[in-house]
């Protein structure tokens, strides 16, 4: 796997540092390839937090965890995309099917869904609207008007598609839709 380790308002230590990569390891089996994966390591007050995103070809899995404790965020974040790679084991294969150089599905042990009971998640419900064209403020005040946590628009002077988002900071994030040929 190929690591890369980031700090945000901390200075990443030697010791951490290693603490990671070994924590790491314990999921590369999973993957064949060198997989690219990005660990971010932050601290605001006594909160620590580990975000974690591995790279798939056409998929992204990703897990942020925070505790009081940043090695205990790591094994957190480390189990969480142990359970996630688990749980979504057949979807995966069913993705890769073709591609077996990128996940090795034979050191994956499923694990049933905790949550549902093992039931598969469906599309119970479909909505449709028109995209009104408007500048980005106009978007997060009409997604606060309807108290969402998100806001799908087209931006007046872009116009292109965007999503408005409300991150867990309280503050906004956008996320430009591109369409790939």
């Amino acid at each position: 796997m190929l690591l890369d380790l980031v700090g945000k308002n901390i200075e990443l230590t030697d010791g951490l540092k290693d603490y990671a990569r070994s924590k790491f390891s314990k999921i590369d089996k999973y993957f064949d390839k060198e997989i690219k994966a990005r660990a971010v390591f932050s601290t605001v007050k006594n909160d620590q937090t580990v975000e974690v995103t591995i790279f798939l070809p056409g998929t992204i899995l990703r897990a942020e965890e925070t505790t009081e404790d940043m090695y205990t965020s790591i094994d957190k974040a480390i189990d969480a995309l142990s359970r996630q790679t688990r749980k979504y084991k057949t979807r995966l294969k069913k993705r890769y099917q073709g591609n077996s150089e990128t996940i090795r599905f034979e050191n994956i042990n499923p694990v049933e869904d905790e949550v549902s009971g093992g039931k598969e998640a469906k599309i119970v419900k479909r909505k449709t609207f028109s995209l009104v064209p408007m500048h980005e403020e106009e978007a997060l005040l009409q997604m606060e008007l309807l108290n969402h946590n998100f806001f799908v628009f087209l931006n007046a002077d872009t116009d292109k598609v965007e999503i408005a988002y409300k991150r867990k900071d309280k503050d906004y994030g956008v996320i430009e839709v591109l369409v790939e040929d």
